[in-house]
């Protein structure tokens, strides 16, 4: 099925074409249409409900079981987050990067692609 966002579409508030375009919003790449009269942006709804899932699982709070396993201390990771991941598989590698960033801030990264941390 082809994409609507690969054809002409024109403001509904000033009925002129509006252009392609991209806007970042959490690190997000989203798709964009922009009128170039009226400055009405329209976001693409794919991307808008993958932004949305990921913001749901931001949210929430896991607690997780540390773990000693021969000489390593492990911890699991939940389902609903490796299952968000596996949606981006292609940039996902065999084993995940992590590293200590502050005394209480562990972070894992799944992709080669560093994200801004705040």
């Amino acid at each position: 099925m082809e994409d609507l966002f690969n054809q002409k579409v024109l403001c509904n508030h000033c009925n002129v074409q509006m252009q392609k375009g991209t806007a970042q919003k959490e690190g997000y790449t989203l798709r964009a249409l922009h009128c170039p009269s009226c400055n009405k942006k329209v976001f693409h709804p794919g991307d808008l409900e993958e932004l949305r899932h990921f913001q749901r699982i931001k949210e929430k709070e896991f607690r997780v079981k540390l773990r000693m396993v021969g000489n390593s201390y492990t911890i699991s990771i939940p389902k609903e987050i490796i299952n968000f991941q596996e949606e981006m598989q292609e940039e996902m590698e065999e084993s995940i990067r992590m590293c200590l960033e502050e005394p209480e801030k562990l972070s894992i990264f799944f992709s080669k692609r560093l994200r801004k941390l705040y």
